[in-house]
């Protein structure tokens, strides 16, 4: 496994302040540049739909579970601030035979992304699933269960993405171990 120099030292299992979980937040549009520019794509949740313990984390990636849920409302368009037009289907086209409503691992981030310039947090999960539409304007609930590393800032965008993948990689790794698998569980309805 790829160990870099700003790699957290991740325990045997979640100590605190983890784990933390949240309520179901909505799912809102970003810019689009996970899906557009990275290649991977991230649900964006309010930060103001979360607990004092979620806004006091140190800015950074984290790692833990998520699932999503679809809701029952009709179709809707909203713009983002470029412009382009997003469809707000609210999970509709989410499968529950292709595990789209399971409990899925996640590496999320919260921070101000200084690869973009911008100058307000925000808490963006990727869920580490194939899912086959986007799902704006539907419900996910998260845990977090432990720091990775510290938001950094990048000259490159392939520099961005590598060490992006580099965090999935091991959010993977650190997720499969019985400590850590079993709390998916914390998402349970």
């Amino acid at each position: 496994m790829t160990t870099r120099h700003c790699d957290a030292e991740i325990p045997d299992s979640p100590r605190p302040p983890y784990p933390l979980v949240s309520g179901y937040c909505d799912i809102t549009c970003g810019f689009g540049r996970g899906s557009a520019e990275l290649g991977i794509p991230t649900a964006n949740v309010p930060i103001e739909e979360l607990s004092v313990e979620f806004n006091n984390l140190s800015l950074g990636i984290y790692f833990g579970f998520a699932k999503v849920q679809a809701i029952d409302k009709q179709l809707s368009v909203d713009s983002r601030s470029d412009g382009t037009k997003v469809e707000f289907n609210y999970g509709r086209y989410l499968s529950k035979e292709k595990d789209d409503l399971n409990v899925l691992p996640v590496v999320l981030s919260i921070g101000k992304n200084p690869f973009y310039g911008n100058n307000f947090k925000t808490i963006e999960l990727h869920i580490i699933h194939k899912f086959n539409k986007d799902f704006y304007g539907a419900k996910v609930k998260f845990c977090i269960l432990g720091y990775l590393r510290p938001e950094l800032d990048y000259t490159t965008k392939e520099a961005l993405i590598k060490d992006i993948n580099i965090d999935i990689y091991k959010s993977l790794s650190v997720l499969s171990k019985d400590s850590y698998k079993s709390l998916g569980s914390l998402l349970d309805d």
